[in-house]
C-alpha cells in the first residue's frame, strides 16, 4: 500500500492508516521533514505513529525521489528512475520490502504527494515492487484504495503528451538538479 498526505491533517492520515489497518509506515520521502506540514516531519511523525501502535521507518536514502547521486539525474536534472533501480541500495530496499510483504506485515510507503500518480511512489517504487512480485495498491488524494493499473492509467489520462509509457514513467516531473553542462 502506499499513501501520500498532501492536504490531509495527521489525524486524517492516522484515520486512513487505521481504515487500512497498517502497521508499518516506510517513509519513502528523500527528506523526512516539512516546512510546511511540521506535524509529518520525521521525530514528530514517528511519536504520533507510535502512540497509535504503528511502527515507523525512514527509507528515504534507499527509495527517495530525490537521491544524492549525481548518476541517477539526467542532463535536464530531472531523476532518471531507471538510473535509480541500478543503484544498489534502492536493490536492497526493494528486497527489504518484498520481504515484509512476504511475511504479512501491514505497510505503507508513504511520501507527501496526496495524488499517487504525482509521486516517485508509483514510478520508481511501486513500479520495482510490482516487478518483483508484490502485490501494489495506492490510496487515492480521496482516500480510496485504487490498484497500480488504476493509477497508472490515471497518469497517462493526465497528460497532454505522446510519450510512450516508458518515457512518462521514467523520469520524475520536476527537475532537481541544475541541467549538466554540454
Amino acid at each position: 500500500m502506499t499513501f501520500g498526505y498532501g492536504s490531509r491533517s495527521q489525524e486524517e492520515a492516522l484515520a486512513l492508516l487505521a481504515r487500512y489497518d497498517i502497521d508499518y509506515v516506510i517513509d519513502v520521502r528523500s527528506v523526512p521533514w516539512s516546512r510546511y506540514r511540521p506535524e509529518f516531519s520525521q521525530d514528530r511523525l514517528a511519536a504520533s505513529l507510535r502512540v497509535h501502535g504503528i511502527r515507523y521507518l525512514f527509507m528515504g536514502s534507499e527509495l527517495g525521489g530525490r537521491p544524492e547521486d549525481p548518476a541517477c539525474y539526467d542532463g535536464e536534472g530531472r531523476v532518471d528512475y531507471r538510473a535509480c533501480e541500478r543503484q544498489p541500495a534502492f536493490r536492497d530496499g526493494i528486497e527489504r520490502l518484498r520481504s515484509a510483504w512476504k511475511a504479512g506485515h501491514s505497510v505503507a510507503l508513504m511520501c507527501s504527494e496526496g495524488r499517487p500518480e504525482d509521486c516517485h511512489r508509483t514510478k520508481l517504487v511501486a513500479a520495482a515492487l510490482i516487478e518483483a512480485g508484490v502485490d501494489v495498491r495506492h490510496i487515492d488524494e480521496c482516500g480510496e484504495q485504487r490498484s497500480h493499473d488504476e493509477v497508472l492509467d490515471r497518469l497517462r489520462g493526465s497528460q497532454t503528451t505522446l510519450l510512450e509509457d516508458s518515457d512518462l514513467l521514467a523520469k520524475s516531473r520536476n527537475r532537481y538538479r541544475a541541467a549538466a553542462s554540454a
